[in-house]
């Protein structure tokens, strides 16, 4: 694992409200149903469609709080919001994302569900 990734995920374990996401059984039997490849997919295109930009006026709105596996692991990994993603993750909210903060914030989200899924 890359040790930025470590480092902040160690960093979010800390968090009470962080730490407080878990996947549940449904996205559990979700992610086998679909597989992982295809929940990769999924936030490569919430991460696209939501996070990227940053003239959006609703910064800490976009992103639900449950519905979707990702939904789950952007909260747990502070990468749901552009706000958050700047206090966790140093990516300037004010700079749009280019493909490697978009790569950057795909993995970490894919390792927190692959950690959790591990310990399903």
């Amino acid at each position: 694992m890359n040790e930025k990734i470590k480092d902040v995920l160690d960093r979010l374990s800390k968090s009470r409200f962080r730490s407080g996401f878990h996947l549940k059984d449904k996205d559990v039997l979700y992610i086998k149903d679909k597989g992982i490849d295809k929940i990769r997919e999924h936030a490569y295109d919430f991460i696209s469609k939501r996070i990227v930009d940053t003239s959006n006026v609703t910064d800490g709105k976009q992103t639900p709080m449950k519905g979707h596996p990702v939904f789950i692991a952007q909260h747990a990994t502070g990468t749901c919001c552009r706000g958050c993603l700047e206090k966790w993750h140093h990516i300037n909210k004010n700079k749009k994302m280019d493909k490697n903060d978009i790569d950057y914030v795909v993995n970490v989200i894919m390792f927190w569900i692959e950690n959790e899924m591990k310990n399903k």
